[in-house]
């Protein structure tokens, strides 16, 4: 509040003045990229970074199966081809070993994609060392959508999304960090964060009068949302070791039911838990996705299903994939649990409890 009054009282709220500057410094020192533009949404920050990694009509982006359409949606807007690949059993994020045969078969073909987008699950990195070597091999552009993993890291301690070319991260309602909407783009190429700062303030030339040898958007993030983002940036450290907490909690109460496992933290990271997601096996004596998310629904507990992998959407029921079947699986048994940094002792209780409910011998 103290944030937003000041912000006011200062005059400046359209996306121009001290505070997105300082929002997008403290971001870039929380995260170790060098350069970051702050933007309206994740959304407008994957589009930025398309534009800026020359996506254009008819041009291939391949991405992972198991994702949030805003991914790939302004690619596709763009008039790109959607290709999805499917995801590793033992991450839940892009499979590098399914990557390399595709892109082997792609340089054959002589069709190669102009960008590979990785996307860092529910918090947890992908393995990103692993993809971008594969895609440096073939020269294509990694653009990693970070936008739920702000706070994770991988085993070296470097932020989610550092070694992509450009990596997109969120500020949504419902992020760790969250300006109330927003995101932002990252990299260490200081030309491609200036060619989205450009592109995000509709394309101007310098000079005293309106020039544009392109066309742009108004992309970047208000006074009013930076602030709200600069104010929670410092507490990220610990929020995040609160997701962490709530998810070994959950493990903790739930882990010995028959049938029920938790996504797995990849070795080469350490998650951010954004979101505690479960898979139910009813062969092992689990109820089913949607019997439990009912259940928890009639008590008054908000759950969802994981993604539903976008070959499997109407919208891209024509696109080219490779696999899908481990997304399509981890789909129909997974479900994310109330996962909040702010969820105290009796409200977890609460939901552990309910679930417990239908495992009768528990």
């Amino acid at each position: 509040m103290a944030a937003l009054e000041a912000t006011l009282e200062s005059g400046w709220v359209a996306p121009a003045g001290p505070v997105p500057a300082a929002f997008e410094a403290a971001l870039s020192a929380a995260t170790g990229f060098g350069h970051v533009l702050a933007t309206a949404s994740g959304t407008a920050a994957l589009h930025l970074g398309y534009r800026c990694l020359g996506v254009s009509a008819g041009d291939e982006v391949w991405t992972s199966a198991l994702t949030f359409v805003a991914t790939v949606a302004p690619a596709v807007q763009m008039g790109a081809v959607p290709r999805f690949l499917d995801v590793d059993p033992a991450s839940w994020t892009l499979d590098p070993d399914l990557l390399e045969r595709e892109l082997a078969r792609a340089a054959r073909a002589g069709r190669l994609p102009r960008a590979v987008v990785p996307v860092d699950l529910f918090g947890q990195p992908c393995d990103l060392d692993a993809i971008v070597a594969l895609c440096d091999r073939w020269g294509v552009p990694v653009m990693c959508d970070s936008a739920g993993a702000v706070g994770a890291s991988r085993g070296d301690g470097r932020h989610a999304g550092r070694g992509a070319r450009l990596a997109v991260f969120s500020f949504n309602g419902n992020k760790i960090i969250t300006a109330g909407g927003g995101g932002a783009l990252a990299s260490d190429e200081p030309e491609l964060v200036a060619r989205a700062r450009s592109l995000s303030q509709a394309a101007r030339e310098p000079g005293a009068h309106y020039q544009h040898e392109t066309t742009g958007h108004a992309y970047g993030m208000s006074s009013l949302l930076a602030a709200v983002g600069l104010a929670q940036l410092g507490a990220l450290p610990a929020r995040v070791s609160a997701r962490r907490a709530v998810f070994a909690r959950y493990r903790a109460a739930l882990g010995g039911l028959p049938g029920l496992s938790f996504m797995p933290e990849a070795p080469w990271c350490r998650a951010s838990r954004w979101l505690t997601a479960v898979l139910l096996d009813p062969t092992q004596g689990a109820p089913d996705r949607d019997a439990l998310r009912r259940h928890l629904s009639e008590s008054g507990i908000e759950s969802r299903p994981v993604w539903k992998p976008l070959h499997l959407q109407p919208v891209f029921r024509d696109a080219p994939r490779g696999g899908g079947a481990v997304a399509a699986d981890l789909f129909e048994r997974g479900l994310c649990l109330p996962s909040g940094s702010g969820m105290a002792p009796p409200e977890q209780d609460r939901v552990i409890a309910a679930v417990r409910a239908l495992w009768p011998a528990a």
